[in-house]
């Protein structure tokens, strides 16, 4: 079993679809381990997305993230990161494929809903900045 992490970014909180989202996950199979709503802090997210930092749109990403409130959730399943980028769609929900979580709730590449493990071994990483071991079922 692989576990892959799921952030319900602040777009997606304030648009309230949050349990729409909740809802395809369980319904594609996953089960959820650990569940949380938080505020990031500068420092939170700097550190989360630490390896966008010489990226263009870094400064951004920061500011957006901790606009708002946003939802961890862990997630179990076998091929758990593949089934779920799959499930995500494309960062630009004008390339996301009808049925996608981005195709049906993101606005643009920047207020895209979720963010989502790109692999095993980010996924581990990922659950452990936002769960310890003993939060987790």
């Amino acid at each position: 079993m692989e576990r892959t992490l799921c952030i319900i970014k602040p777009d997606g909180v304030k648009k309230n679809v949050q349990g729409h989202i909740i809802q395809m996950l369980t319904d594609a199979g996953f089960d959820i381990i650990g569940m949380k709503m938080t505020h990031l802090s500068s420092a939170q997210a700097k550190s989360f997305y630490e390896v966008h930092k010489e990226r263009p749109f870094y400064n951004d990403l920061i500011s957006y993230m901790t606009s708002g409130n946003v939802i961890a959730v862990a997630l179990k399943k076998d091929n758990a990161v593949a089934d779920y980028r799959k499930l995500i769609g494309a960062t630009d929900p004008a390339e996301a494929e009808d049925g996608t979580i981005r195709k049906k709730f993101a606005a643009s590449k920047q207020e895209n809903s979720v963010h989502g493990s790109d692999s095993v071994e980010n996924g581990k990483i990922e659950v452990g900045f936002f769960f310890a071991e003993c939060e987790l079922y």
